[in-house]
């Protein structure tokens, strides 16, 4: 039997040390989102736009994890409080804060792909 040893992305103490917007920039220049992000892609040019920041709502996502955000409920809470927190998280100022429901399905789209 072999063992394999995993090489970790980067030291963890080193990483809760950082600021949070350096904190964030870290974790994403390791993770690709962009297959998760091909899933809310519009298929065609004509027609109106998207409402929600899809690329943002999965940084959220994935920051909510490294934030120890218990619930949705407290995601989106904190998105709406927080001004900094939501800049960070990757939405503009003149994106609107996404409902429980719109992460809700934005989960089930994620969970029933490849």
């Amino acid at each position: 039997m072999t063992i394999v040893k995993q090489i970790s992305l980067f030291d963890i103490h080193q990483l809760l040390e950082m600021e949070s917007s350096h904190r964030y920039d870290a974790i994403f220049s390791v993770i690709d989102i962009q297959p998760i992000f091909q899933l809310f892609s519009k298929k065609t040019l004509k027609g109106a736009p998207r409402e929600l920041n899809y690329g943002a709502m999965i940084q959220s996502l994935i920051i909510r994890i490294v934030e120890r955000i218990p619930t949705m409920k407290d995601l989106v809470k904190r998105l709406v409080h927080d001004p900094l927190f939501r800049f960070d998280c990757g939405f503009l100022v003149s994106d609107v804060v996404p409902s429980e429901s719109s992460y809700s399905r934005m989960i089930q789209v994620i969970s029933e792909s490849d």
